[in-house]
């Protein structure tokens, strides 16, 4: 959980906006939060950065275990927080705490059964200078305060073994590797991910240089640290490359339990062989939607050629220039706002919403388009950023990315990262006081991101043909990947093959395509699935909820009841629809 939890804050997709609560939260969110620290105690006693990212106090100056016997030192602390939780879940009697508590130890044994599968099978290997970055990214951004900065500078001596009590974490992360190598039957990291991470180790450096001189930490203790973590950063790509190449695999292919795990982590609850049929005729059917609408854009924007192929890329031809992109997605954003306001489609916040570009070092971490997550925990007012992508810093100057610079990309993307998506949903459960096991410890993609691309499916009849035909685009791409994954894993589909779907027939840049590929195959097996399933799963609800109330069905409510349940996993969720927001609409 520690790491999925990290990685999904952090790095991925997934997003969180926030601002202080505008309304006190119910009683019985203030006792399953005091139940939650038991849990909460743990993630922060073993990964610090995360404590720190999502707000909990006494933690910015640590840095994530990797001691040894971590695994089992870990291991050992889940099961006594879980037994701890089943206590307090014996003498509970109310129904949402009790819910609480129970998706808290379902989140704990998913934990254990990773720890266990990854010991069986995976040796150990630690891309250190992201967890550096990440560690001190954490604490040096605009919206953080002033006060936890110079913690950075104490995080980063302890990363490099110059504060009192800290090991050198590249000592640390060999010896975990070489405590294992001796096991033969462990097999090490796919080729593609070693060579991406040593790409990418420089950048992390110059990333981490850059934000010391930003705000001032660079004098002379600064420098001596960030000089003994270029040092150090360069003597651990060296042993990278002389312990864990020759062991690396040339077969992308996980063992089947361990994909299969990953998929129910991001919380795929259906065979991949079901996955694969319902995702392939949703890709057959957008293919289609975008070839009736192709001609609409064609003749609105003057193209010659109506084959959708064509069509999106004469859009992507219109490119906007690196100073131009943050004024159009603003001006974006308030074009979507002022249609979720005449149209009622959800309740949105006075606050504006914040967007930025991305350095070339957050690039590196999260190629593609995300939220900056602020705290969930003792948050003052921090709100969650948008951040855009523009270039692809592991390839060549001619391998750039095209797919979220152009004009009509702007709202679709928008709608999915800001709002009414990911900025919104997250900013729902600080502001309304969802508790921690229904804002963290539910945490999965497919409760994430389903609400992010039913968000768009909500934008999309309000927008224009060229917006609109966006949108199926990148819906295109969601079913693609929803089939192209397991496929992939299950070697039922080559590489190749896979490639030239993303690349001709879904229209993705080359860059975007290796990125894809990239992601399905070693940087997160699985996770690209969630998005189609979560949004299959969302639009049953609601259908459910329409066929229930009929005539009396109010969107605005059942959105702003969705995204005030925080995370909930799809069956908890259309539970709450049926036996909660149904009744409640039922008596008006």
């Amino acid at each position: 959980m520690i790491k999925r939890l990290a990685l999904a804050l952090a790095v991925s997709l997934v997003a969180a906006g926030s601002a202080q609560a505008d309304t006190k939260p119910a009683s019985w969110v203030d006792r399953s939060n005091t139940d939650a620290k038991v849990l909460l105690d743990v993630l922060a006693r073993f990964n610090p950065e995360f404590a720190s990212q999502i707000g909990v106090p006494g933690y910015d100056d640590k840095v994530v275990d990797l001691k040894p016997d971590v695994d089992v030192r870990q291991r050992a602390a889940l099961v006594e927080a879980k037994g701890k939780l089943e206590k307090l879940l014996a003498a509970e009697k109310d129904i949402n705490v009790r819910e609480d508590l129970q998706i808290m130890i379902k989140a704990i044994d998913q934990q254990v059964e990773g720890i266990d599968l990854n010991d069986k099978y995976m040796l150990p290997y630690q891309d250190v200078g992201q967890i550096i970055f990440q560690g001190e990214f954490v604490l040096l951004k605009d919206d953080v305060d002033p006060k936890r900065r110079p913690s950075a500078l104490k995080r980063l001596e302890c990363y490099v073994g110059k504060a009192p009590g800290c090991t050198p974490i590249i000592d640390l992360a060999k010896a975990q590797t070489q405590a294992r190598i001796g096991d033969k039957n462990l097999i090490g990291p796919y080729k593609n991910e070693v060579e991406q991470k040593l790409s990418n180790t420089q950048r992390y450096a110059q990333g981490i240089r850059q934000l010391f001189a930003k705000y001032k930490l660079d004098d002379a203790e600064g420098k001596a640290a960030l000089d003994a973590l270029d040092a150090q950063l360069k003597d651990y790509d060296g042993w990278v490359r002389s312990t864990i190449v020759p062991r690396q695999r040339d077969d992308f292919r996980l063992p089947e339990p361990l994909y299969a795990y990953n998929l129910k982590q991001v919380g795929i609850d259906i065979p991949p062989e079901q996955l694969i049929k319902e995702a392939q005729l949703e890709f057959v059917e957008l293919r289609s939607m975008m070839q009736m609408i192709a001609p609409v854009v064609a003749k609105e924007e003057g193209f010659s050629s109506t084959d959708y192929r064509d069509v999106l890329k004469s859009l992507k031809q219109q490119q906007l220039g690196k100073d131009d992109v943050v004024p159009w997605y603003h001006e974006i954003i308030g074009k979507i706002e002022d249609i979720i306001r005449r149209e009622h489609i959800i309740t949105l916040p006075q606050r504006k919403m914040q967007m930025r570009l991305a350095s070339e070092a957050e690039t590196a971490a999260v190629p593609a388009p995300h939220m900056d997550p602020p705290p969930f925990i003792n948050n003052h007012g921090e709100q969650g950023t948008f951040v855009l992508t523009m270039g692809n810093p592991t390839g060549s100057k001619s391998d750039s990315y095209d797919d979220f610079t152009y004009k009509a990309a702007a709202w679709t993307l928008t709608a999915h990262e800001g709002r009414p998506g990911h900025e919104l949903q997250f900013a729902a459960m600080v502001e309304r006081g969802v508790s921690l096991a229904r804002s963290l410890f539910a945490f999965n993609s497919v409760n994430v991101e389903g609400w992010a691309l039913y968000a768009e499916s909500e934008m999309l009849p309000y927008e224009p043909p060229a917006g609109q035909f966006a949108a199926l685009q990148a819906r295109l791409m969601r079913a693609a990947r929803a089939y192209l994954d397991p496929m992939l894993n299950l070697g039922l589909i080559s590489k190749e093959r896979a490639h030239d779907v993303l690349r001709y027939d879904v229209g993705l840049s080359e860059a975007m395509t290796q990125q894809e590929l990239d992601r399905y195959t070693f940087n997160s097996p699985g996770q690209a699935t969630a998005y189609f399933y979560g949004y299959m799963r969302l639009q049953q609800t609601r259908l459910n909820a329409e066929l229930a109330l009929g005539k009396d069905f109010n969107r605005q409510a059942f959105n702003d009841f969705v995204i005030g349940q925080g995370l909930l996993p799809p069956e908890q969720l259309a539970e709450a629809v049926r036996t909660q927001f149904v009744p409640s609409q039922q008596k008006k």
